[in-house]
């Protein structure tokens, strides 16, 4: 199927936007989204496919956060021709689903990349320094002598070396860390590539932005978890689905790992009995990564141009492939 009989003058095309923060930073992005096309409608997500299917059945565009981007909306969308995904992961996108109904979906690779890249690097610092601790206990009236311990010196392990991995590693050999490095595709000047297991064995922090493909779904389970360096702590600022997280609770409750810090989870929003939240030596945030003034202009920018490049008849820049980082 493709999308030849439906196309019509932008200035008549529907596009709906779920992204809460596109165009928050610039308004002109989307007051120039607004003259170019006849409606708008913002629907603020992530929304169930069940959800989504129910608000695109008019749409022409679809400029996507992270909602379900299945095959019961694209067949609920006969009208659709473009899913400018704002972000770069596609595992929400059913992306065989979409050559099926002759759907152009887009990302914005490198838009998020430093502000994962940050966070990471303010992750490893909350992992080393107990930063959220001291900060609690000083509100709680208590003046602790608390212990941490320094980055320079130790061991940083990047499991997949794409536009955010490579960014960490730069950071972290700046910051006098060595730096190993496992990507069966990319190389990086400021990492020393190792096998998986070489990393796991080796490193003080094990920090993961590999993408989620069907071969990397649970790629930290409990075996590879059992090999871990004594005292080792996760970083997960990619995809949840990348660790079984049935295997790192019984790590932390082996102490294999001393510590995680994650930004993303399998399941989100997590239920209040989540075994990773509220944990002492587990610090879990909102998919917080993407979110800074600068990351989200920039996501808004590149999905507006995808979006209105598609619906113009013209190529888009940025073509979504399975496998992509996050």
């Amino acid at each position: 199927m493709t999308s030849i009989g439906r196309e019509r003058p932008l200035n008549e095309c529907v596009v709906v936007v779920t992204p809460r923060s596109f165009g928050r930073d610039d308004p002109g992005l989307r007051q120039e989204l607004e003259s170019c096309v006849r409606t708008v409608e913002y629907r603020p997500g992530p929304h169930s496919a069940e959800a989504l299917a129910g608000l695109v059945p008019q749409a022409d565009g679809l400029i996507a956060g992270l909602d379900e981007v299945s095959a019961r909306v694209f067949a609920a969308a006969p009208r659709l021709r473009v899913v400018a995904r704002y972000g770069t992961g596609t595992d929400q996108v059913d992306l065989d689903a979409a050559r099926r109904s002759g759907v152009t979906v887009t990302t914005t690779p490198g838009a998020n990349a430093n502000a994962v890249a940050e966070l990471t690097v303010a992750l490893a610092f909350a992992l080393a320094r107990p930063l959220l601790e001291g900060d609690d206990r000083v509100r709680h009236g208590d003046w602790p002598a608390l212990r941490g311990l320094e980055l320079a010196g130790r061991v940083f392990g990047v499991v997949g070396l794409g536009r955010v991995g490579s960014r960490v590693a730069a950071k972290m050999s700046a910051l006098g860390m060595e730096v190993l490095g496992y990507d069966p595709n990319v190389a990086s000047p400021h990492a020393r590539l190792v096998p998986l297991h070489g990393l796991v064995a080796e490193a003080d922090f094990i920090s993961l932005h590999a993408p989620l493909t069907s071969g990397t779904r649970g790629l930290l389970g409990r075996s590879l978890l059992a090999t871990v360096k004594p005292g080792a702590a996760l970083i997960n600022t990619a995809r949840g689905a990348l660790v079984d997280e049935e295997a790192l609770v019984w790590a932390l409750d082996a102490g294999l790992l001393r510590a995680a810090a994650v930004d993303v989870l399998v399941h989100e929003p997590p239920t209040a009995t989540h075994p990773l939240v509220g944990r002492p030596n587990v610090i879990v945030l909102p998919h917080m990564g993407p979110h800074t003034a600068e990351a989200t202009r920039a996501m808004s920018r590149m999905a507006l141009d995808e979006v209105l490049a598609v619906l113009s008849g013209r190529q888009p820049r940025f073509p979504a492939t399975s496998g992509e980082a996050a």
